[in-house]
């Protein structure tokens, strides 16, 4: 009778944490074009050329971007792609239930790349109808960043 378990070397028997570490390691971190997000423009070198983004900063770039881009509503993103914060304004709900939803819509959001590892440690500060928020995130390589957004 044929053997139900596999015999080879690759085949890693138990050890999960390996086998995360491994997956964590052939994350590749991309360069990108360097964008200004207050001026709303790319950046540009003294030479006239676009600035480029090194794999961190370019993961920092495409959080920001996926908050600021609703979901749904541009064809050319997959349905995964975007946030739904815009969904929050006018719903009329307490403080409380919108801080509860938006950091579970930025979770969600920033979780679908498999850059980031985590997101946590919200802060929340209101004035009026607008909420400055700001979260940690964490990089599957470590690094740590503070992103900040603001939901009106």
């Amino acid at each position: 009778m044929a053997n139900l378990f596999p015999s080879t070397d690759d085949f890693i028997w138990g050890d999960e944490e390996a086998v995360a570490a491994a997956d964590r390691n052939d994350i590749e971190f991309g360069r990108s074009w360097r964008y200004d997000y207050d001026a709303g423009d790319f950046v540009m070198t003294p030479s006239g050329r676009v600035a480029v983004a090194d794999g961190k900063e370019a993961w920092v770039q495409w959080c920001h971007k996926a908050l600021l881009t609703p979901r749904y509503r541009h064809v050319i993103y997959s349905r995964d792609y975007g946030s739904e914060l815009d969904t929050l304004i006018g719903t009329g709900q307490g403080r409380a239930v919108l801080e509860s939803e938006l950091t579970r819509m930025v979770t969600e959001a920033l979780l679908v790349d498999a850059r980031t590892a985590s997101v946590d440690q919200f802060t929340f500060s209101w004035a009026e109808d607008h909420c400055q928020m700001t979260c940690r995130i964490t990089s599957v390589q470590d690094d740590v960043e503070i992103l900040e957004s603001e939901v009106i």
